[in-house]
């Protein structure tokens, strides 16, 4: 089942096991069954510490495996054969469910630990899905810390008749107690703030409780990540507010073009990057985001934060770096079918879509690499390009012609998506050329159409251009005294990792050279 490399990467992990794992498999006659079986009885015969159980399984699905912690009398279930993406959400399970240190703050930790009720939650993903195991991991620990929760991995490719009855088109897709509880990426502190009633409180009361910064970085992706570091580098007092690390790259399956490493994916570059902050004396306060930012009404002054939880944070300098966002159609029915079958991340959540027809919006690069993509598991492409030519790279346009379920349509204005109430059945497409409007029926669509800065909430405080990308100096400086951006959030002509990495570098070092030019202005209020 596991070739030499993963058996030898499993085995060396599980020696860190300190109890008792118990794994359990249900199996049906079918051959996902079978490779379910083979990968329990390697896993087994990998550590003195796991033993094969049988248990009753009934009410379990078939393929699955349970992780069961003897100590603890935890769980946590696999549906499906968990490999891809998810075999690091197995051998966390494992060595979770074996006594091995889960990390994570110890406020969390005991927040998790004192949860009162029953939490039984179901995650749908799909093996390609590169944001998956972020949740499936997260739930897993609440699982391997608190024995009133538990979760169950489902792949949807497995588990299809399921998934169509829920009508689940979007992955990763959480339900708790068998209702519908998130959509996309979530972290633990968001989490938390959906069960637990006092967690946003609480957080608010710490965080109003800090002292003020030297430099606060507001986002966690490559520019954020790298402001940080070189801020920290310095010996100032940083921290960093951000929804969640990573960004877009988290949404980024392959990267070639990162100088001095051949290839990599997003999120392994996400949590090189987060680890390389935590070497430092960071504070980092994930799931946060900042709802105004108040300019110092003295030179030299303090800088206010105000985040959407109430809370305040106050600093002597600050660097904006909360990237970009997909760009949405806009268009009649889009907000109504999102997650049912209107989708942006064709890694996710195309082999939800296994056999079926789907359009691709755009011919950009992503457009046009997301249909070559979906080109090997659903049954026909349609490209939609607004421009009479597509805006792709040659190599990639020759790529999509040569697939023979992949065709391209040009000046096509996309104006409405289509439904039945519950998922996508088609779209509504004006054909520029001849003026007359056209449909096509399909089950989901992949909108690439570029990116959109988030910077709702500076409109108003800080300059932006005509795009709503923060204007900057060449030194990543805005119009308000000492405040910086740094990377796809402003209007730098190129969105590129490396490019947003040496922007925030900038960005930092920037702030640095402010904070010695200019005086303090109130040291009473950096002591508070």
């Amino acid at each position: 089942m596991l070739d030499a490399n993963l058996k030898a990467q499993l085995q060396t992990y599980l020696q860190n096991l300190k109890s008792t794992v118990e794994l359990a498999v249900f199996l049906d006659e079918g051959l996902k069954s079978k490779e379910l079986n083979a990968l329990a009885i390697e896993i087994a015969a990998m550590s003195p510490l796991i033993n094969l159980v049988e248990l009753d399984g009934s009410s379990e699905r078939a393929p699955s495996m349970l992780v069961r912690s003897v100590q603890n009398n935890t769980e946590i279930r696999f549906a499906g054969v968990p490999m891809g993406h998810e075999f690091t959400s197995l051998i966390m399970a494992l060595l979770h469910s074996g006594g091995h240190p889960i990390k994570l703050d110890k406020e969390i930790i005991e927040q998790v630990r004192s949860l009162e009720g029953e939490f039984q939650f179901e995650t749908y993903i799909s093996l390609s899905c590169q944001n998956c195991p972020d949740v499936v991991q997260a739930l897993n620990m609440m699982a391997a810390i608190n024995p009133q929760i538990t979760n169950v991995m489902i792949d949807g490719s497995v588990f299809s008749e399921e998934v169509y009855s829920r009508d689940v088109l979007s992955v990763p897709a959480v339900y708790l107690n068998g209702e519908a509880f998130s959509q996309g990426r979530i972290s633990i502190s968001d989490i938390l703030k959906k069960v637990d009633v006092n967690a946003e409180k609480n957080q608010a009361t710490m965080i109003d409780n800090k002292e003020a910064f030297d430099l606060l970085v507001i986002g966690g992706g490559p520019a954020g990540a790298a402001s940080a570091i070189y801020s920290a580098r310095k010996g100032i007092k940083t921290g960093v507010v951000a929804d969640q690390f990573g960004g877009q790259v988290q949404d980024t399956m392959a990267i070639e073009n990162f100088i001095s490493v051949q290839a990599t994916e997003g999120p392994k570059l996400v949590a090189s990057l987060e680890a390389h902050v935590k070497d430092y004396d960071v504070d980092i306060m994930n799931g946060q985001r900042v709802k105004k930012i108040i300019e110092s009404e003295v030179e030299g002054g303090l800088i206010t934060l105000e985040l959407e939880n109430g809370a305040r944070l106050q600093t002597r300098s600050a660097v904006i770096a909360t990237g970009a966002k997909w760009r949405e159609m806009n268009i009649p029915g889009e907000q109504e079918y999102r997650g049912k079958g209107v989708a942006y991340c064709p890694h996710c959540d195309g082999p939800l879509f296994k056999g079926k027809s789907v359009a691709v919006i755009g011919g950009g690069n992503s457009g046009i690499e997301a249909a070559i993509d979906l080109a090997g598991i659903v049954d026909h492409v349609t490209v939609l390009e607004f421009d009479s030519k597509l805006r792709a790279d040659a190599i990639l346009q020759n790529k999509a012609n040569s697939m023979g379920n992949i065709e391209i349509i040009l000046n096509a204005q996309t104006k409405e998506v289509t439904g039945n109430g519950n998922h996508v059945t088609g779209l509504n497409y004006l054909c520029r050329e001849k003026n007359t409007d056209k449909s096509i029926e399909l089950a989901g669509i992949f909108v690439q159409i570029g990116l959109v800065p988030n910077t709702q909430f500076l409109k108003g405080d800080i300059s932006l251009t005509e795009r709503g990308e923060i204007i900057t100096d060449s030194r990543g400086e805005t119009n308000m005294a000492g405040v910086f951006a740094a990377g796809d959030v402003t209007d730098i002509p190129y969105k590129q990792i490396i490019i947003a990495m040496g922007s925030g570098a900038t960005a930092a070092l920037s702030a640095f050279d402010y904070l010695i030019r200019t005086p303090i202005s109130n040291k009473k209020d950096l002591a508070a």
